[in-house]
């Protein structure tokens, strides 16, 4: 993924619209600046990656805008090293702002396309998180507890497992 000088100018001026609209936290700031944004929209959008919208991506999905993406992982009080879920990897952008700041990353896609590109994605900046593939409504077991849970991505309905043992619990 190439990152140019426009790229990082590009990136700069977004930060600072992101603190006009109340950003604070250091370390969300510092991974946004850090992450290039362009590598995770479509080509066609590339113009815009910097533009605080959502974008869309493959398979009828999108990009959150950075407002969003930002303020949600400021609301998480974030220390490094936490052991983060994400439901709905997307693109790959949000997991690899918690991976940029130190977290220890978990993300969850049901969309298969969607889930390799994403891991190669971070692999190519060589950011660390574990993928997995499936069903984000019913969690990640095998790595559980976590310390924070981050939903970027819904299902229409609950799945009827899941809906019985909300109902037990």
């Amino acid at each position: 993924m190439i990152d140019t000088f426009k790229h990082k100018g590009l990136r700069q001026r977004l930060i600072e619209e992101l603190i006009e609209k109340g950003i604070t936290d250091e370390l969300v700031l510092e991974a946004m600046g850090k992450v290039p944004r362009h590598g995770f929209v479509e080509g066609a959008f590339g113009d815009e990656a910097y533009v605080d919208k959502a974008l869309p991506i493959k398979r009828g999905q999108t990009i959150s805008q950075p407002f969003t993406v930002a303020y949600q992982t400021q609301l998480l009080k974030l220390k490094p090293k936490m052991k983060i879920l994400e439901i709905g990897t997307g693109s790959g952008y949000q997991a690899a702002i918690l991976a940029m700041m130190g977290m220890k990353v978990f993300t969850i896609e049901i969309d298969r396309r969607l889930h390799l590109e994403a891991k190669e994605r971070l692999a190519d900046l060589e950011l660390k998180a574990k993928f997995l593939l499936g069903d984000g409504t019913l969690g990640w077991p095998t790595f559980q507890p976590f310390e924070r849970i981050l939903v970027t991505a819904a299902s229409p309905e609950v799945p009827a497992p899941l809906f019985s043992q909300l109902e037990e619990g």
